[in-house]
């Protein structure tokens, strides 16, 4: 390997700091992160329900927060997908 070539990941390497590399990645996929909050919102109040479930089995209870957590993080990454979409497609200036 020569010494005159330019790394593979020089955009990279420059950013040094993991918090502008997480800011990058938020700006470049805003819905990754919603997903990962909605999520730990339904776990939260997953487990705050969990004493005042009642009668309700502990496996039922599971299962429904489970569904839960998995149908925001799944909508999620729908609307993300959407909104790549249109910002690729719609507002990308026709070349």
């Amino acid at each position: 390997m020569s010494s005159g070539q330019e790394p593979v990941f020089s955009e990279y390497e420059t950013d040094t700091s993991q918090t502008s590399k997480l800011l990058r990645k938020f700006k470049e996929t805003p819905f990754v992160p919603i997903g990962m909050a909605g999520f730990a919102v339904v776990v939260g109040y997953g487990l705050y329900k969990l004493k005042h479930r009642g009668d309700m089995k502990m496996s039922l209870h599971l299962i429904h927060m489970r569904v839960a957590a998995q149908g925001f993080v799944v909508g999620a990454i729908t609307c993300g997908v959407l909104y790549s979409m249109f910002r690729e497609y719609v507002v990308k200036p026709k070349e």
